[in-house]
């Protein structure tokens, strides 16, 4: 195991990788990658476009469900099923030895769902039937009606990830959503310790688009700081919700926390230091989602303090009213963010799509 990695696991945080290709299956770099400590992985309709159009490893499979299958993304989530198995039967040892705590692969309902929440629901329970497996996470965004379709999953026994979080609001009230559906899943007579789920809070994110505001505010002095710090004060509310005794009562029933889930964890700005999101958000009970650049950069040179999460409370707190004295509207920040992730997810499923089509019509005039 990395070293790095290993203090990580000894701080209590799991390392996921925020990436997959057949490529990386077949050619044994995602096992290398669990062998040296990474615990599960993330996959999102930009990461799939990457993978499918990066490589000719599915164009066989890609030419005989073209014969089979007409709509796009029909062919699209036979592709997807294949590599999301294959890394849930890489990651089951890890599934495994942990207690159903890691091991987990990450695949998302379609993003142009994301204010339906029927749509929502039919598709994560048709993306757990498809791929079948116990250590699937289906992705659903933290959107309003994206709420309802997370506390109906996990009151049916479902694991989730729980997408495009960026405020503490929207964190308390996902929080909140995972737990009435553990209540309802328990009054059902259900058993909550098959269920898992994490809450997947965006970071970098929060920086770009937050340090804009600040240059054109000329408070340059503040950049770079609001990204950790919200993620500070989520981790802070986290510590909060999962604790005292309606928790206990849940816990006691065999239920286990949502794990807060860093996300966006590439640094955007060369100015920053390329690990700063992974040093800085270290502490018990967490996820860190990285991509391959910044999983390498952390190995390599990233710093393990225990108590990151814990430490600067304080400053965080002020930081939110000095961004308000600065003309920053945090709420603005965060809902502009949102909307953003959602669109820019949608737009790469439709090039995704798009994409397939293309090439299935390839694949099949040279068969």
């Amino acid at each position: 195991m990395d070293e790095r990695l290993h203090e990580l696991a000894e701080a209590g945080q799991s390392v996921w990788i925020d990436y997959l290709s057949r490529d990386s299956i077949q050619g044994g770099e995602l096992q290398g990658m669990i062998e040296d400590g990474v615990a599960g992985v993330t996959s999102n309709p930009t990461i799939f476009e990457k993978a499918i159009f990066g490589s000719d490893l599915y164009d066989e499979q890609l030419q005989q469900v073209s014969r089979e299958l007409d709509d796009p993304k029909e062919v699209f989530l036979e592709l997807a099923r294949v590599d999301i198995q294959a890394a849930c039967d890489l990651l089951m040892p890890v599934f495994e030895r942990t207690n159903r705590l890691d091991g987990y692969v990450s695949l998302e309902v379609s993003p142009d769902l994301a204010y339906d929440t029927p749509a929502t629901v039919e598709e994560a329970m048709r993306l757990h039937q498809i791929v079948d497996r116990p250590n699937l996470m289906v992705k659903i965004p933290a959107t309003q009606p994206g709420l309802a379709a997370i506390e109906e999953m996990i009151a049916v026994g479902k694991s989730i990830n729980v997408t495009l979080i960026f405020s503490l609001a929207r964190y308390r009230a996902v929080a909140g959503a995972y737990i009435r559906g553990l209540q309802r899943l328990v009054a059902a007579g259900g058993d909550p310790s098959g269920v898992a789920s994490v809450a997947s809070f965006f970071v970098s994110r929060v920086d770009t688009e937050g340090d804009k505001r600040l240059a054109e505010a000329g408070r340059e002095d503040l950049q770079g700081r609001l990204a950790i710090a919200n993620a500070k004060l989520a981790y802070a509310a986290f510590q909060e919700i999962f604790s005292g005794d309606d928790w206990e009562f849940l816990e006691s029933k065999g239920a286990t926390k949502q794990r807060p889930l860093w996300a966006s964890t590439s640094t955007k700005n060369p100015d920053y230091k390329d690990t700063i999101y992974v040093d800085n958000l270290v502490g018990p009970d967490t996820v860190n989602t990285l991509p391959g650049s910044t999983l390498q950069a952390f190995m390599d040179h990233g710093e393990v303090n225990p108590k990151a999460l814990e430490e600067g409370l304080d400053e965080a707190r002020k930081l939110i009213g000095e961004l308000r004295e600065a003309g920053v509207d945090y709420e603005d920040v965060t809902e502009t963010l949102e909307k953003e992730g959602v669109a820019k997810f949608a737009d790469s499923f439709d090039e995704l799509l798009e994409g397939i089509k293309s090439k299935s019509r390839q694949v099949v005039s040279q068969s």
